[in-house]
């Protein structure tokens, strides 16, 4: 059911009222057509019901002798009246319960004394042209109502009149009615949805797009008040998490310079230490303690990077990587393939690049490196031939510190920044860093848009 129901607010709207909509008008489309109908019934037969009970009225007042005239004078206009000793009421025509209680009623208010009532209609073809019987072929359709009334003195009154059909079209024209006013009022209803969703689709667009390496984009406020408050809320927290943002990196700075003094002085007073294996020891740790601030410096710093990026050939720039590492002794292979540009961050990138072709020789002996380029993606794979990782293990290996070797030396297992550098670089280009075992070793992927 969930999958059946839209996720969207549009489409959500759209359904919830456009449902609402076709009930309601259901509800009115049955209720004005049971009304239409009845005052169509009424307006079209109770003349001829008030007709006849007043020439019923006026027959059983006249002497006999007048009686004749009076039915001669009543018939014209498409009506014709005849006493007999039996009922009028034609063969083919079923009697109507509902013409027969309304006869009765007029018959008694027009104070006419009777015995029987019967009453019922059927569409007659009836001439255009006065004075030809109805029946023929020509000429338009009439409800024909015939009535027959029983007096006193066993005489039946019987009359035939000619009432304007039932307007044809009534239903069809109700319904075209019904539509266009859902059309109208649900399309009313969506324009007014869309005022309201487009602002916020410019406001989760720019959430989405903020990564806090560019300067804060505005969103236009628009739309109701209050979406333009949220909108004018969102900008002011924009400015606000940039500003923090730049301080952060300001105080970064302050910080890397003001370790990097004091570890310079260190390192200048352990080369005049003695015996030479403590001097030695010394010069490591300090050594290790400088990679370790540049490395968090640079994690820190890799989502606001200042560098302009560019378009250059990334597979120069990996073929370049590689060749720094294979002049320190270890074994990285670049794969043969073809140029792929993009638009990178080439200081960044390069170290990234040297973190993931290092770990890939420390922990699996050889780094074969390969650029891929397919829809618009330039794709960086970096193999080696080592044991791998536990499954459970390829995404936490992409945390800050995380290292599965857990003597925190930095000799046998770095300070755990190298991955998730090389993440932050990824993303920080809008692309990024997976991993997945191999049959022979681990496959590290940076994919750059």
């Amino acid at each position: 059911m969930r999958r059946l129901f839209p996720r969207s607010l549009m489409a959500q709207m759209a359904l919830l009222i456009g449902a609402a909509l076709l009930v309601a008008q259901l509800i009115n489309f049955g209720l004005i057509l049971n009304e239409r109908e009845k005052l169509t019934l009424a307006q079209s037969e109770q003349p001829a019901i008030g007709r006849f009970a007043s020439v019923a009225a006026d027959f059983a007042q006249a002497p006999a002798e007048f009686r004749f005239a009076v039915l001669e004078d009543s018939s014209r206009r498409g009506a014709s009246f005849q006493s007999a000793r039996e009922s009028g009421l034609p063969q083919g025509v079923e009697r109507d319960a509902r013409l027969e209680e309304q006869l009765t009623a007029e018959l008694r208010q027009a104070e006419v004394a009777f015995e029987d009532v019967r009453a019922g209609s059927i569409l007659e073809r009836h001439s255009e042209r006065e004075g030809e019987r109805a029946g023929k072929s020509s000429g338009r359709e009439v409800n024909m109502l015939h009535f027959s009334v029983r007096l006193p003195d066993s005489t039946w009154l019987n009359g035939r009149i000619a009432a304007p059909r039932p307007e044809p079209w009534l239903q069809a024209r109700l319904v075209i009615a019904t539509l266009a006013l859902y059309v109208v009022v649900l399309g009313a209803t969506l324009l007014a949805a869309a005022r309201l969703v487009r602002p916020l689709r410019d406001l989760t667009g720019a959430a989405e797009r903020f990564g806090g390496r560019e300067a804060p984009r505005s969103v236009e406020p628009r739309g109701p008040a209050d979406v333009r408050r949220a909108i004018e809320a969102f900008n002011a927290m924009n400015q606000r998490v940039s500003a923090l943002l730049d301080e952060k990196d300001r105080m970064l700075g302050a910080i890397g310079h003001d370790l990097r003094t004091p570890l310079a002085s260190l390192r200048i007073r352990a080369e005049s230490l003695e015996p030479e294996e403590e001097r030695q020891r010394a010069i490591a740790t300090i050594e290790g303690m400088a990679a370790m601030l540049e490395d968090i410096l640079v994690l820190a710093r890799s989502g606001r990077a200042r560098e302009a990026a560019r378009a250059m050939d990334v597979r120069a720039l990996v073929d370049a990587v590689v060749e720094e590492v294979r002049e320190i002794g270890l074994n990285a292979v670049l794969e043969p393939g073809e140029r792929a540009v993009a638009t990178v961050q080439p200081l960044l990138l390069r170290r990234a690049l040297s973190n993931l072709v290092e770990n890939a020789v420390k922990y699996g002996s050889v780094a074969r490196v390969s650029v891929e380029q397919h829809g618009g993606v330039t794709s960086i794979t970096v193999r080696d031939e080592g044991p791998g990782l536990p499954q459970e293990e390829l995404e936490r290996v992409l945390e800050p510190f995380y290292r599965m070797e857990e003597s925190r030396n930095r000799s046998t297992g770095g300070a755990g920044l190298g991955l998730a550098i090389a993440r932050a670089v990824a993303e920080s280009h809008g692309g990024s860093l997976s991993l997945r075992n191999a049959e022979h070793g681990l496959v590290v992927t940076l994919a750059l848009p």
